[in-house]
């Protein structure tokens, strides 16, 4: 292996397995059976259920890299375990380990006071709360940030926080209690990139509300509890504001970057079980007098298959590892590749399976469609291909700017 596990990395990814194959995998169908029957409104018990077992066995917030607060792993520790994780949609809240918290409680953790940590990171850690990143609007083109219309004035000794917000994760959630907020506070400062600031909104605040939940590709609560949010002139404290007015660009290149890598290392673990489903569902069927894991197309992708999943394992611990040892600023290069790489890596092993499982394939009874949709979701997720394939060129692009 060019990254060799440590004897704690070994012993959790153990751990980890075991709880999965005991806790996770006989208890999919119930899962997607509450979600279906309750919808995004309502908290799902299975998940309840199983969340004192992962705390009890110390399978519990091991996602918070460099703090006391977590599990004390890097990021290139982590990796695996995540990997593990994503094979499931119902394990990573299981855990205490999934986004947008994940994000959230990092954010809480680097820029928030210790009143902020006291009344928002101690119960999202404890998984008692949830919460939510109001970032997208669906009034302009978000995958460009600067041109977010949202506004956060000062008024006295509050900040009035006035806009539309969609694909808010979690929003619907009915424990969702806080929300980070990023709109603009100065936006005729000539840094495009300063106008912006990020604040805590509880979800309780008046002029909050939660308009509708948002499908993707048809399913509500699962894979994702998208969400479009109005804020209308709520109004909260001026010490909710976070690192400082301006700051909110900054503030989400930290945040960022490690939910895209998380992003990733889940959506291998995703690949690496569809893969398995594939190979199954392959050997069990016969077309055309032979079974489908001898037609030689199935073979091909197969191949291609495991190819393009080592590639992208290898990608993501490599930006892994860089940010680790050189910080996630200058790692942006790696990440925005494993951004583009592994949800089309992802995107085209689905399909393969699907195509296997013939119209079985297209229906909801093997988790391919569950999957496909979270797969295709993250090629737009915190920001489409498009854009990290510009950052990517622009960074290669400098290289030779004095040739």
């Amino acid at each position: 292996m060019l990254y060799p596990a440590s004897p704690k990395v070994i012993e959790l990814k153990r751990r980890l397995e075991n709880f999965m194959d005991k806790h996770i995998y006989p208890n999919e169908a119930t899962f997607y059976a509450q979600a279906e029957e309750l919808g995004p409104w309502k908290v799902f018990p299975i998940v309840e259920e199983l969340k004192p077992l992962a705390r009890a066995e110390g399978l519990w917030n091991l996602f918070l890299p460099h703090s006391e607060r977590g599990a004390g792993l890097t990021n290139l520790e982590y990796a695996p375990l995540c990997e593990i994780m994503g094979r499931s949609h119902l394990a990573p809240e299981v855990f205490n380990c999934s986004a947008p918290d994940t994000g959230n409680m990092e954010v809480l953790e680097r820029y928030g006071t210790e009143k902020d940590k006291d009344l928002w990171l101690k119960p999202l850690l404890a998984g008692e709360i949830r919460s939510c990143f109001a970032m997208t609007e669906p009034a302009v083109a978000s995958s460009d940030a600067t041109n977010i219309e949202s506004s956060i004035v000062r008024d006295g000794d509050h900040y009035v926080i006035n806009g539309r917000k969609w694909y808010t994760t979690n929003a619907t959630d009915p424990r969702c209690k806080i929300c980070i907020f990023m709109g603009k506070s100065d936006p005729d400062n000539p840094d495009r990139h300063k106008q912006q600031s990020m604040i805590l909104v509880p979800m309780d605040t008046p002029g909050v509300k939660v308009l509708r939940p948002l499908p993707v590709f048809g399913f509500y609560g699962v894979p994702d509890r998208a969400s479009e949010v109005l804020f209308e002139n709520a109004r909260v404290p001026a010490a909710n504001m976070l690192l400082g007015e301006g700051r909110g660009f900054e503030i989400a290149q930290g945040r960022l970057g490690p939910g895209r890598i998380h992003h990733c290392m889940r959506l291998i673990g995703l690949a690496e079980r569809t893969l398995e489903k594939m190979c199954r569902r392959a050997r069990a069927r016969v077309a055309f007098g032979k079974a489908v894991s001898e037609q030689t197309v199935t073979q091909e992708r197969i191949a291609e298959a495991r190819i393009m999943i080592e590639q992208a394992r290898l990608l993501t611990l490599n930006a892994a590892l860089a940010m680790d040892t050189v910080g996630n600023k200058v790692a942006r290069a790696e990440i925005a590749m494993i951004k583009v790489a592994v949800p089309n890596m992802a995107c085209q092993i689905i399909d393969w399976a699907i195509q296997a499982h013939g119209g079985g394939g297209t229906s909801n009874d093997f988790g391919l469609t569950q999957a496909y949709a979270t797969a295709r979701l993250l090629r737009l997720a915190d920001g489409p291909d498009e854009v990290h394939r510009n950052q990517i060129a622009r960074l290669e692009l400098k290289k030779y700017s004095n040739a």
